[in-house]
């Protein structure tokens, strides 16, 4: 058998400085000059600016726009029903650093003062929706009530919760379960598609973006009446650019797949709400998987089972199946209460209320309580000698030192144990992983753990509903998961040696 052992002792863990925007210099010595998607950010703040500073009224509109289909609607020039073809998305690189260092800023034309974006209110509430993967929704009503959201409950592949524009940036920072923070601004009853384009219509989106900014409109829906989904999303999306080219002067650009602003779309028998993506690129996506190895769980799953599973963030925890070390990761980031979204960007910095200052001091608050000493032993094997590589690699674009985490090249049913009580988590070969379909890997594992993994608490997801019998062992609970597509269910055991006694003679 293997013994996971290290002869060195143990060093301090410290997590590695991400260089800040000052220490970054041109070849010539001077300041470093802004180009592509950075400077059209830096053009488009300095267009807020100069709008805030001259229009400081509020809008009359409440953030949460909830009206009847008898209510009167504004006048909207006539138009054609056919939807329009989308305009080709704007090139991030082309020009935009000369635009943003010699050309004016360009003011769009308003009707009256209510048309400009105004400041968000201190004691402003929204309401908020986190869409989760489904099995994580209690979880995840949890996380948000120990992050001081006391009103968050689960609901259907996510939760709901009401809090100020403070919360949902908080949110979108800490939360490691959410896939997204999801802002209502609009809810009506609709019947066609064309109440959809009213309501579109009737929302204050120059709040939020402008005509200079891209979109991306995306509907999801849940026992609908709408004949055709995408024609509800042509109709939302033009509800929103008749409302910015009326207001503004021009329609703004479409792009698919790096928009400056989200909206999403949801319908269901009766109604339909709108929500602004606050989040842009889904919260899962921490920024440092690169290398995802064969079979990759993604981040927020992967802390969903470290949540499910009830594991201390002071106790060991082993992954015998780590492949590119997502769970051990994530675990570190855990253990040493680094943010889940500390280092990526979100979609509400490119939004025209976001207080740049405000956001900055949120977060230099998070990184001052970021432990810089891991003594959690942390421990992953793997089979396979790029999966160890990839993992270590992982490792580093997480800014985590080496020592954090132990790697090897092992096979878990000879690996022991690193302590005497710990977490086994893990995302063991199944279905296309799984060359050998012979059921001899999965007894010669369970002998393993039945004798060498006393006290040890042990926890195994899999789309193998059958895994527990191969594995002859009963789980003490049996909780249903998607990861992906995949109908799975996380096995909880409890190894207790007296419970083998007789097997094993």
């Amino acid at each position: 058998m293997t013994t996971m052992t290290t002869s060195q002792p143990k060093k301090t863990l410290t997590l590695k400085k991400k260089p800040s925007d000052s220490d970054v210099t041109s070849t010539s010595g001077g300041p470093r000059k802004r180009s592509g998607a950075r400077a059209r950010l830096v053009a488009q703040r300095e267009l807020t600016r100069r709008r805030t500073d001259t229009f400081d009224a509020e809008l009359a509109d409440a953030p949460v726009v909830e009206t009847s289909l008898d209510t009167a609607k504004p006048a909207r020039p006539e138009r054609s029903r056919t939807a329009e073809r989308p305009k080709a998305a704007r090139r991030p690189d082309q020009d935009a650093h000369s635009q943003a260092a010699t050309a004016p800023v360009v003011r769009r034309p308003r009707s009256d003062a209510r048309n400009s974006p105004s400041r968000i209110r201190v004691a402003e509430t929204f309401r908020v929706f986190t869409p989760c993967p489904h099995g994580l929704e209690e979880a995840l009503a949890a996380e948000l009530n120990a992050l001081g959201f006391d009103d968050a409950v689960a609901d259907r592949a996510g939760c709901r919760l009401t809090t100020d524009w403070s919360g949902i940036l908080r949110i979108n920072l800490y939360s490691r379960l959410a896939t997204r923070v999801l802002v209502q601004v609009a809810h009506r009853p609709v019947n066609t598609e064309n109440d959809i384009l009213d309501l579109a219509y009737n929302t204050p989106w120059e709040r939020w973006f402008g005509a200079e900014q891209t979109l991306r409109v995306d509907t999801s829906a849940i026992r609908s009446p709408m004949q055709s989904l995408q024609y509800c999303n042509l109709r939302a999306k033009d509800g929103i650019c008749d409302r910015l080219r009326d207001r503004e002067g021009q329609r703004p650009d479409i792009d698919t797949v790096r928009p400056d602003a989200r909206v999403h779309l949801f319908l269901d028998e009766t109604s339909a709400t709108l929500y602004l993506d606050t989040s842009g690129e889904s919260l899962f996506k921490r920024g440092w998987r690169l290398d995802k190895g064969e079979a990759p769980i993604r981040e927020n799953l992967a802390a969903g089972l470290l949540a499910l599973s009830g594991w201390d963030p002071n106790a060991p925890l082993l992954d015998p199946f780590c492949g590119s070390g997502t769970i051990l990761i994530e675990a570190a980031w855990i253990a040493l209460g680094v943010p889940a979204g500390i280092w990526r960007p979100f979609a509400f910095e490119r939004l025209r209320n976001h207080d740049d200052r405000h956001w900055k001091d949120i977060k230099a608050e998070a990184r001052s309580r970021i432990a810089t000493r891991l003594d959690t032993p942390l421990v992953g094997c793997d089979l396979n000698p790029a999966a160890i590589e990839a993992a270590r690699q992982n490792l580093d674009r997480a800014w985590l030192t080496p020592d954090t985490i132990r790697l090897e090249v092992a096979d878990a049913r000879n690996v022991l144990p690193p302590a005497d009580h710990g977490w086994l988590v893990t995302n063991p070969p199944y279905g296309e992983r799984l060359e050998d379909s012979d059921d001899d890997l999965w007894w010669q594992w369970s002998q393993n753990l039945k004798q060498n993994y006393s006290n040890w608490h042990v926890n195994i997801i899999s789309s193998d509903l059958e895994l527990p019998q191969k594995l002859r062992l009963k789980p003490r609970r049996r909780i249903p998961l998607h990861n992906g597509a995949l109908d799975c269910r996380l096995f909880v055991f409890d190894m207790v040696k007296e419970s083998y006694r007789r097997e094993k003679k």
